[in-house]
């Protein structure tokens, strides 16, 4: 991959992730447009005028040496996005009406997984995302693009060990609920209407031991094909949807 950032810029690259962080309060230094293709980018253009955000227009090339292919055109150099610790994430989500619901990635390592598992977190009402500072994907910008620009609108919380995040939550009686497809436990028998915290593993290895071995209930996806596993950002989708569906039961 092509390295997207320096020690003075940020990048995000992408009509969505782009148009995001313009609307959101985060600092947008420049935005960035390829010449001649102004006009299918005019979206992001009005608004960045109307934000006083400068709009730069540049060559083909200076978008092919910072990043993969995938940019569309348009770029915005940022300040970096804030990670809030632990505590402060428990306290937003409990101070809500709405019953807690956390996601936590135990050394989920591919950028696109994370970005696309952010995009359902965002979609699901998802009250915040937990991660390593190690063994896992960084804030990149390929995970900007891959979560379609959802990012700015997850709370999340980069924590060097997991399993310290995992206490925190059960002293506030949070259900810890591990997904691996050699659980007995069928996803559709287990109550999600209770805070709680779906942890999601790597595809390659699943949770770890000392992980696994924190959760109060471990669930699988029924699989009827010839394939085992899924993605595993479809299965966060397909577990966080299920979440989702038992709160809006009347």
């Amino acid at each position: 991959m092509k390295t997207s950032q320096n020690s003075s810029e940020h990048f995000i690259y992408g009509i969505n992730p782009v148009f995001e962080i313009i609307k959101s309060d985060r600092k947008v230094h420049n935005v960035y447009i390829q010449r001649q293709t102004e006009k299918h980018l005019q979206k992001i253009i009005d608004l960045a005028r109307q934000k006083q955000v400068p709009v730069k227009a540049v060559d083909k090339e200076f978008f092919e040496d910072r990043f993969d292919k995938g940019h569309q055109g348009v770029a915005a150099s940022v300040a970096p996005k804030k990670t809030i610790d632990i505590d402060t994430l428990l306290d937003l989500a409990f101070n809500k009406t709405n019953s807690p619901f956390f996601l936590v990635l135990d050394c989920i390592e591919d950028p696109r997984n994370f970005g696309a598992i952010l995009r359902v977190a965002d979609a699901a009402g998802v009250n915040g995302v937990v991660f390593q500072s190690r063994r896992a994907a960084g804030i990149s910008p390929l995970v900007y693009k891959a979560s379609a620009g959802a990012i700015e609108h997850v709370n999340l919380s980069e924590i060097v060990n997991i399993k310290h995040a995992i206490g925190k939550m059960k002293e506030r009686d949070v259900v810890i609920i591990g997904a691996e497809a050699d659980s007995k436990t069928g996803l559709w028998d287990v109550d999600m209407t209770a805070p709680l915290a779906l942890i999601v593993g790597s595809e390659g290895e699943g949770l770890r031991q000392t992980v696994r071995s924190m959760c109060d209930i471990i669930v699988n996806l029924p699989m009827l094909g010839m394939v085992n596993s899924l993605n595993v950002s479809v299965a966060t989708g397909v577990i966080a949807y299920e979440v989702l569906r038992q709160r809006r039961k009347p």
